[in-house]
């Protein structure tokens, strides 16, 4: 006779089905496992085992064959203990093998008997409730088991002999509740800054569209001060966004006690850090830096100092808003819709064109330190500035400026703006307007004459790309949002494209004054936008 436990195997964030079979057969007394098992499942034949014993139960003198289905799915990590385990106990009648059909199980033994925690129980949860059944899982990840429905049956005991007695009757096990982390400590307060009034006007501008910034500027201008405070501006989780950001946490083994928080990912990895670990991979391809920060942010600071191979493996999730991890014998895919923020020097020295300076090397340093970021990476990176030098004046001379909570409320306005008008678009799937497509943006943005004019003087003067042409139409959209306003204005415009202008100062090529633009050179587009940005500031 053969019993069946239903368990199922990662791939990604997806929970697929797997089929836990027992036989006990006459032959010699041991226990094999076979279906393309990795070594954690291997090594579950001696947790089973003294898990068993523990519990006072004893494996049967027979053979024990333990067959994981589909067999030619690769079968990786722990959580596979408790299914075999209650597999074999339903074959020596210790628990009801009907009542098991029910659930999906899945937990890792200890020799004690007792469950231990395992990863991927929120995942699992939710494909369970897909397939109609019920979850047995850990104790200490039944509160994260419980968001994935409120009907689902979800047992989480801290024993074999718990869930036995279970099933027997003689003891119930009450449904955890969801549970949320504690409170957050409180992010730094824009507040705390100051000075920057252009850069905090452009963090505002990322924050209300979810698009992308680079800021340039020498050692202690404030730039990592600025992007730590970018979360504090930020609105919290939509219960989807929860939901998905908590399916990779629980996969990558980064939720507390089961807990859920609505707070949005920030992750700001070492500039050491390798390309499996910002976009995933390794052994059992697991989530990357890049994938713990969907719906989030990621912060390079001091991008060249990041390998060329590293940053350029980011020019596919920034544009997909996924991370595909492609092997000889599978293929994984996981979200990553992130906000990337970067921050890095002028140059190897760092005081390449501040005033005083003057490199040894000369504009050698200069090429060749930002020579290492690619021109389609920076492509997508709607935002650039450059971010001066602090001066004692900025330092002495000014008081405490715009709180976080003050610029929160205009961000969660403007974002506001954009769900409602992609909702009524039937796209409830967009929630910013960098999430908005080439053709979308284009009827979103009905630009008058005079717009016109401007966007296409600046896209051949400047040499636009039609990625950044569209992306500057995103920028601008996102400045009108901000000022609640119905159409986008040549200033929002204006605005939007000097960010552009600002970028082209990295390769070392500053717009000349033969480029004109709309009735000014490229310095004054970007003088304009400035002043509205300085205006956006003080009001």
């Amino acid at each position: 006779m053969v019993s069946r436990v239903r368990t199922i195997a990662f791939q990604g964030i997806e929970a697929v089905p797997v089929d836990v079979q027992i036989m006990i057969a006459p032959g010699k007394m041991g226990m094999q496992i076979v279906g393309l098992a990795d070594k954690a499942v291997a090594e579950s034949r001696e947790r089973v085992q003294a898990a068993l014993h523990a519990s006072g139960l004893s494996m049967p003198p027979k053979k024990v064959t333990v067959n994981l289905a589909p067999a030619d799915l690769p079968k990786e990590g722990s959580h596979y203990d408790l299914p075999i385990a209650l597999g074999l106990m339903a074959a020596l009648g210790a628990v009801p093998g009907d009542a098991l059909a029910g659930y999906v199980v899945l937990g890792e033994l200890s020799l004690d008997g007792t469950i231990a925690a395992v990863n991927g129980v929120l995942p699992a949860a939710i494909g369970a409730n897909a397939m109609g059944k019920g979850l047995i899982c850990p104790h200490a990840c039944g509160s994260e088991a419980a968001w994935a429905s409120a009907e689902i049956d979800i047992l989480a005991p801290r024993s074999l002999i718990a869930l036995a007695n279970h099933f027997r009757g003689t003891q119930v096990m009450s449904r955890p509740e969801p549970a949320m982390g504690p409170p957050p400590g409180q992010w730094p307060d824009l507040a705390e800054i100051k000075g920057q009034e252009t850069a905090k006007r452009a963090l505002e501008v990322a924050a209300a569209g979810g698009h992308n910034l680079l800021m340039i500027g020498p050692p202690g201008a404030g730039k990592s001060m600025l992007a730590q405070r970018l979360p504090s501006i930020l609105p919290p989780l939509a219960p989807k966004e929860l939901l998905e950001v908590s399916m990779i946490a629980s996969i990558a083994g980064e939720l507390a006690d089961g807990r859920l928080t609505d707070r949005r990912p920030f992750r700001a990895p070492h500039h050491s850090a390798s390309m499996a670990a910002i976009v995933g991979g390794g052994l059992r391809a697991r989530p990357g830096e890049a994938s713990l920060a969907h719906h989030g942010v990621l912060f390079l600071d001091e991008l060249p100092e990041f390998t060329p191979q590293v940053l350029d493996s980011l020019r596919q999730p920034l544009e997909t808003a996924e991370c595909v991890i492609a092997r000889a014998n599978h293929r994984v895919s996981y979200p990553a819709r992130i906000q990337l923020i970067a921050a890095m020097n002028p140059c190897r020295c760092g005081m390449a064109g501040e005033p005083g300076h003057r490199c040894s090397r000369g504009p050698r340093c200069q090429a060749d330190y930002q020579a290492r970021i690619s021109g389609p990476l920076l492509d997508r990176i709607d935002l650039r500035i450059d971010v001066p030098a602090v001066t004692a004046g900025d330092l002495i001379g000014v008081g405490r400026t715009e709180p976080s909570a003050t610029v929160a409320a205009r961000v969660a306005r403007a974002r506001s703006l954009q769900q409602q008008r992609y909702a009524a678009a039937g796209l409830p799937g967009w929630t910013t307007n960098a999430a908005c497509s080439a053709a979308m943006i284009e009827e979103i943005v009905a630009l008058d004459a005079d717009g016109i004019t401007l966007i296409r003087d600046a896209s051949e003067k400047l040499g636009f790309s039609a990625r950044a042409y569209h992306r500057v139409l995103k920028v601008a959209r996102t400045l009108a949002d901000l000022d609640e306003a119905e159409k986008v204005g040549r200033i929002h415009l204006a605005e939007a494209i000097s960010y552009r202008v600002a970028g082209a100062r990295i390769r070392g090529k500053p717009p000349t004054a033969s480029q004109v633009a709309a009735g000014g050179s490229s310095d004054v587009l970007q003088q304009e936008g400035h002043q509205r940005s300085s205006a956006s500031s003080r009001s």
